[in-house]
């Protein structure tokens, strides 16, 4: 009589399923912030990558472009995040750039997150919000 054992392909699913369980929190990217919600349209997802700055609840800044990213956790200062966006956008110079603002962070550091953009060569600086229906 013929029998498949099938316990250890059992075993092996069971631990791919505790690795993957384990990974994917940990593939998550860039900073968990509260947009603000307005009625709006949403970016088309064909445009180009954005370079995008956080700002998060703290008034801490974290920077985004293409294969560069701040390490989940670890701000970036001032002087950093002028040099990152100007070696962005010499890399891309028609790369939009963007600012996602918690909605909870004092004004004035969105601004400040804008002023240091400018000050790196961005011409233009949009900000991003949760869109609503």
């Amino acid at each position: 009589m013929a029998e498949i054992n099938v316990v250890p392909y059992i075993d092996v699913m069971l631990v791919l399923l505790i690795i993957f369980m384990i990974t994917t929190p940990l593939l998550e990217q860039g900073v968990k912030v509260d947009l603000p919600q307005t009625k709006g349209q949403e970016i088309p997802a064909e445009q180009q990558t954005p370079v995008q700055v956080t700002v998060d609840r703290d008034g801490r800044f974290y920077f985004d472009f293409k294969t560069y990213r701040s390490e989940p956790g670890k701000p970036e200062d001032a002087a950093r995040l002028v040099a990152l966006t100007r070696v962005a956008l010499d890399k891309d110079p028609d790369a939009p750039v963007v600012v996602r603002g918690d909605k909870a962070v004092p004004y004035q550091s969105v601004i400040e997150a804008m002023a240091l953009l400018q000050q790196a060569g961005a011409k233009k600086v949009g900000l991003i919000t949760q869109v609503t229906d």
